[in-house]
Formats: C-alpha cells, structure tokens, sequence
C-alpha cells in the first residue's frame, strides 16, 4: 500500500528516495529576503534553516546533513561535495550558476537548477537608468542644485539659483536617437533593452550566435569589433564563461570607438578591470556603467572605483522587491519539480 502527501499541488511518495527531503539550508539568504518577504512556500517541504551569509568553509559545517541546499553566491565544488554525503539539490536563487561546480556536483549525485527570467525587465530597466544617467546627467544636476535640509538656502549653495538664464547646464544632454547601440548576449534580457531602445528611435545592432533571421526587424547582426568600433554605447548581457572571462581588454577597447559609452548588468568578470580603468583615464571610454563588479563587495583598491567617469551601483538590478519574489516562487517550483521525479530549469 503507497501513502501519498500531498504538498503544494504534487503528491509525495515515501517510497522515492527523492521525496524524502526534509532538510533544507539556505547559506546566504540575507540579499534574497532581508525581511521583506515569505519563507513559507519552503517551510512546507521541510525543516528550512536560514543563514544571512556563509563563507564555502562555514557552509560544509552549515550544511552537513543537508538534502537541499539554496544559495546565491557561496561558491560549492569538489571539496565541498566531498563533505555533504546527503546532499541531492542545490536551488540556486539566481539565472547565473557560475559559483557552483556543477560537473562536480553531476559527481556527486546533485542536481542543479537555477531561475531563469526572473529579472528581465528588472535589469533591462536598470540598464537604461545607467545609459540614460549618461546622456541625461539626472543625478549630476539634482546634486548641483538641491539644498540638503537644514543647510543655508543662499544663492551660493545652489547652481540653479545663481543663473542668469532659465536654464544651465555644465554638460551636455545627449539624445539617443539615431545612435548605435550594441547589445553583446541576445538572450532574454539584451533583447528586451533593445525593446527599449527602439521606441528612442535608437539603432540596435546586436553581437549573438543566433543567426540574423533570428534578431527582431531593424535589429542588425554585427561582429564584436564592429559593434565596440561603430556604436555610441555598447551593453553587456552575456553569461560569465571560462571563454569570455575578461574579453573586453586592452586591445579590444584600442580598436573602440573613441568616447564609447560601455554599461555592464552582466557580471564583472567579463572585463578586465585595469584595461576599462585605463581608457577611462585616456578618454577612449567616455564612461563606464556597471552594477557588477569583479569583486563583490570591491577591495578598496579595486581599479574600477578610482576610474574617472564611472557610474556604479551595488549589483542592485536584480533586487526589486517583485524581482525578489519570482525568484522564491520559481524556486519554488523548482524544488516540487524535482520531488516529483522530473526536475526542471537543470544546469549542465
């Protein structure tokens, strides 16, 4: 005779080993929900214990006798496999799975699934407040004319207040229209900022293995020297990869146009941080635009942040409250996949 639970719309037989799992660990759970959101779709598989931030050597300890482990960042490989006799998953709360081993993992009898396409729209929309930050200097000029509270309201604490014009301005306001824009990666996001181009009247050229016919009507397939030899502004949206670690570099941005506007969402791997330091300094780039540095949290000599020109954020694309939440809710549905014997959105 089968017993069957029933969990979350699946029904759980005692008699799969897979769907025994009880014990889940969520090693750096802090930046996913810091206290805004609900554990609960997760408590109702198991025992959830939550840790706000685990080094690679704290999580073995964390999760020794753990079936299910959810991480964003911890980085997990051989060594660490070799010490979670029990582990069966790994829900990565994040499209990007590059601190996971996963072929160690496939060693060891662990499945791997991410959460694809949760943040599209989240990080198309911050890719253009930073090209757009650019051309339209928003932050530049609500610096240079507010008052902070409290301080004194005379005519010389504020630029706006000692024009003699209606308007001022100390640089210049760029439209996008008519100008090239590059998108290096057409996956889900790189697509969806050209969306958002083109209604500016900008012209989107795209860097991608997908062949021409793929790309949508004014969309035009070029090489990754002629995008970062022709185009106003050229967009990273492409995975970190063994390949392409660091491929914007010294000699690629040699043969760039001169005041090329480059903006990374992607990961901060994909340049070489010296390099982008470099032209900034030489005027070759015009600025550089990153929520996503090589080192997160930077050292406090990390090249990028003493660069002129640049405009940084904490790798806060992906962190809207609604962002945050699809990733808990397919995550979700990762883990009832696997429960009941067919596991979806696996890395390999």
């Amino acid at each position: 005779m089968h017993v069957f639970i029933h969990i979350n719309n699946i029904h759980i037989s005692p008699d799969n080993p897979y769907q025994r799992i009880m014990n889940i660990v969520f090693l750096d759970s802090h930046a996913l929900n810091p206290g805004d959101l609900s554990w609960k779709p997760f408590e109702e598989f198991g025992t959830l214990t939550t840790y706000p931030r685990s080094t690679s050597e704290e999580a073995v300890v964390r999760a020794q006798d753990a079936d299910v482990i959810l991480t964003n960042k911890v980085r997990l490989g051989e060594e660490e496999f070799a010490q979670l006799p029990h582990l069966r998953l790994i829900l990565e709360a994040a499209t990007g799975y590059d601190n996971i081993d996963v072929a160690a993992a496939r060693r060891h009898g662990v499945t791997v699934c991410n959460v694809p396409a949760y943040s599209t729209l989240a990080v198309a929309q911050h890719a253009m407040a930073l090209l757009l930050e650019v051309c339209n200097q928003v932050g530049h000029y609500s610096r240079k004319i507010s008052i902070p509270a409290g301080e004194s309201s005379g005519t010389d604490t504020s630029y706006w207040a000692v024009s003699p014009d209606f308007c001022c301005w100390d640089r210049p306001v760029t439209e996008l229209t008519g100008k090239r824009i590059a998108i290096v990666g057409w996956g889900n996001i790189g697509s969806k900022v050209a969306q958002l181009l083109l209604p500016l009247e900008a012209e989107v050229v795209a860097v991608t293995s997908k062949p021409q016919e793929a790309l949508p009507t004014g969309v035009k397939k070029v090489s990754l020297e002629e995008a970062f030899a022709t185009s106003f502004a050229v967009s990273l949206h492409c995975p970190l990869s063994a390949s392409n670690r660091a491929f914007v570099n010294r000699d690629l941005l040699s043969a760039s146009r001169r005041g090329l506007i480059l903006i990374n969402t992607a990961r901060g791997g994909l340049i070489n941080d010296a390099d982008v330091a470099q032209a900034l300094a030489d005027g070759q780039l015009a600025a550089y635009c990153t929520d996503v540095l090589s080192q997160e949290p930077p050292s406090a000599d990390h090249p990028i942040l003493h660069a002129p020109n640049v405009f940084i954020t904490p790798h806060i694309a992906w962190a809207s409250a609604d962002a945050r939440q699809r990733i808990i809710d397919i995550m979700t549905r990762n883990f009832q996949a696997f429960l009941a014997g067919s596991p979806i959105n696996v890395v390999s």
